[in-house]
């Protein structure tokens, strides 16, 4: 939980590094509140139909908005982390590019500094 806190703190935070654990922490923590968020949505009846007839959940709407940027964020400090710069989380738009981004997300940080900063795993606070 503390990975995630950190990552929402860092909302706009785009320079620097993220280490492993905090990107994925962050995910897990936002997928779980996805789904409470979907799961209160329909419990309560807080749902309107979208242009294609699929339900779309007020609470899981504003929760998704409000995340964008520290998601973003993380996600752009992780690939620092790796030696890579920010823009090639624009592959993503290629579908096909989710893979080698998901495969950077997990490979381990660029050891000693980069020029995105310390390795965050050297850093003691």
């Amino acid at each position: 939980m503390n990975y995630y806190l950190l990552a929402i703190k860092g909302y706009a935070i785009f320079r620097g590094r993220s280490r492993r654990a905090e990107y994925w922490y962050f995910v897990l923590v936002h997928i779980i509140i996805m789904l409470i968020t979907t799961a209160l949505d329909f419990a309560f009846d807080l749902t309107f139909k979208g242009e294609d007839g699929e339900p779309i959940g007020i609470i899981t709407m504003i929760y998704g908005i409000l995340t964008i940027l520290p998601q973003l964020a993380v996600s752009i400090r992780r690939l620092h982390d790796t030696g890579r710069s920010g823009w090639w989380i624009l592959i993503a738009f290629t579908i096909i590019g989710i893979i080698p981004l998901i495969f950077w997300y997990a490979t381990d940080s660029e050891a000693g500094n980069n020029k995105f900063g310390a390795n965050p795993k050297q850093i003691i606070v």
